[in-house]
This record gives C-alpha cells, structure tokens and sequence, in this order.
C-alpha cells in the first residue's frame, strides 16, 4: 500500500492544481465585465474638454479622431498639429484615389481610429439605420468607446458617444434606444446662423438623429459603401474574429442598379464644401456585425471552448487514475550481485 501511495502522489497533486485551478476560473469574471460600470438608463462617455473644433473645413474626421482619442485616454489634446498629422496618415489609407479636396473616405477613417484611439473598430455598413444604431449602442456599451458616424450621406462624421436605452443591451437583445448624445467638429468653425452642427454633446431623439445619420453617396464615383449606413465601431475582443470572417459581405458592391441620387437640398446642409467620401485598412474592410439576437454571454460563465477544455482534462485525469490504479504490484527490481573486483 505503501508503494501505491507513492505512485498515486503526482496523480493526486496533479488532481488538485487541476480542481483549483477550474474553482480559480469559474470565480473570476472577464476583464471588459469587470469594468463594465453600472446601467442607469443609459450611458455618455462625454467629458468637459474632450470636444475639438476641426482646424479647417476638411478635417472633420481628423477632428472626430481627436476628440475619440481624448475620450479613451482621459485627454484634452485640441492641437492642430495632431489633426494634421491624424489626416495626412488616413489620406494614405484610402480605398479610393481623392482628390485633396474629398478629404478621407471610410476605409481611411477607420484606418486612422485604429492606429490613434483603438485597435478594435471596425468599419460597418448596413442596409437599416436601426440596424446600424442598435450595433452601435450595444458596441458602446460593451467597450466603454465612442462611435464614428457618417452623416450628410459621407459628406461629413460625427462623434455618437451617448444614448438611452429602455433596457441594457449588454445585457439583452431586447432593448429600444430612446436617445443618443453626439458632437460634430464643425460647431466653433461654421456660421452660427448657418451651420450643421449643434453644440457638443448635444441630445437628438432617434427619429431627429435619422434626419442626420442617412445613407452614404459620394456623387463623384461609385464607391462600395454606397446607398449603405456606414459607421465605425468598436467590436469586443469575443466578436472581433467571427466579425473579421465575414468583412466581405459588407465591403463587396451590391449587384442592383445605381442608387437614386439623394435630392440637392438635402445635401446643401453643410456650409463647408463636398468634405469628403469619409474610412478601415483594407484587410478590415466593412465587417458585418454578429447576430444581435443571441443573448450576451453570462458574466463569469464558462463558454463553449472552455467547457470543451475542462471535459478533456478532466476524462484525462480519469484515465490516468484508471491505469495507475489498474496497475498489480510491480516486482521488485533485480538485485544485481557486485562484480569481481568491486569493493563493498
């Protein structure tokens, strides 16, 4: 019996690390639940500073970059020198040849928000607003960051980095927005009697943020965002890969005929010329989001791979146990004589 306790120790400490290690897991909750804060109706990730002027007319998504960037890191940067340098690197990160005068178009953009505030985003295309709107609320709530939104169909971006919501969409799918809190750069450059933008942070129904949030056409060329909702993200870490596998059916041309070119005076809205077709690099281009009709993951559960994991280790441990058990007492090893000449 003795030799068999031997035998059994490694087995049971390996046994015991194993058990406490699952107990360890099952009671730790993810890190992004962790920091999740409380839901209160709804959430605005706006502070006083955060807000930056674009520097010229054509530096709205430059601008939209910065107050994003001074969003996430707690930051009150309103410098030119950081829109220009934001807005020449997303001018290299085009989809399309524009002219200087176009500005950045949607893959540049998201070129630029995942080089200077997040890694995450995302661009996304949709074929709705409230599909679009729902993706982005929920994308929201999840990562803590602020969403870029193509408005005045491309011709300029805003900041969406605010709403309220009838139920929390972290947690459930069943959930109504009610509001949404924006910023766009040109309020502080444009005509106070004649201008776009409301004064940052300002709070806009759903259906008067639709009025602004419509469909993107840049009319000098077709592009591939076209008669499409276009938006850039932030996907959580779970979803950014299965987001990733479908990025082409998003970014491919719709096989219909051309779009009906949006009325002028809708367009005439803006006081700055055609800004730009706004931008992802080109391996991310226009993911389609996941279903958002499965329930999100229960916080501290274990998910599907991992429950896969525990079961194989632990029908390992078992095996191990069977055949070290199932063993009879070994013989004890020949006991060699000493050869001539050796002493003793």
């Amino acid at each position: 019996m003795a030799a068999q306790h031997r035998r059994l120790r490694p087995v049971l400490g390996l046994v015991a690390a194993l058990l406490a290690s699952f107990a360890w897991a099952g009671a730790t909750p993810a890190a992004a639940d962790a920091a999740l804060p409380a839901w209160k109706g709804g959430i605005n990730l706006y502070r006083t500073g955060v807000f930056s002027t674009q520097k010229t007319w054509l530096w709205c998504t430059a601008s939209d970059v910065q107050i994003m960037r001074n969003i996430k890191y707690h930051r009150t940067d309103h410098s030119r020198t950081s829109q220009s340098r934001y807005f020449e690197y997303m001018r290299t990160k085009n989809r399309y040849s524009l002219p200087r005068s176009a500005g950045v178009d949607p893959q540049g953009w998201t070129a630029g928000l995942r080089k200077y505030v997040d890694d995450r985003y995302r661009l996304v295309a949709t074929d709705t607003f409230s599909t679009n709107l729902r993706y982005a609320v929920k994308r929201m709530r999840l990562t803590n960051l602020p969403v870029a939104v193509a408005v005045s169909h491309g011709n300029h971006g805003w900041v969406l980095h605010g709403f309220t919501a009838t139920a929390d969409p972290a947690k459930t799918s069943k959930y109504t927005v009610t509001s949404v809190r924006v910023s766009g750069p040109l309020w502080g450059l444009q005509n106070r009697t004649f201008g776009y933008d409301m004064r940052p942070n300002t709070k806009l129904t759903v259906t008067q943020f639709k009025r602004f949030f419509t469909k993107w056409w840049y009319a000098p060329k077709r592009m591939i965002w076209d008669n499409k909702f276009v938006s850039i993200q932030p996907i959580t870490r779970s979803t950014t890969a299965s987001a990733g596998s479908t990025a082409s059916t998003a970014a491919t041309p719709a096989a219909t005929p051309e779009p009906a070119r949006p009325a002028e005076s809708e367009v005439a809205a803006l006081v700055a010329p055609s800004v730009a077709a706004l931008a992802t690099p080109g391996p991310v281009a226009s993911p389609v989001p996941t279903s958002l009709t499965e329930p999100p993951t229960q916080r501290g559960a274990a998910t599907a791979p991992d429950a896969v994991a525990v079961a194989a280790m632990s029908a390992a441990v078992v095996v191990l146990l069977v055949v070290t058990l199932g063993r009879g007492p070994r013989a004890p090893s020949r006991v060699r004589r000493p050869r001539a000449g050796w002493s003793s």
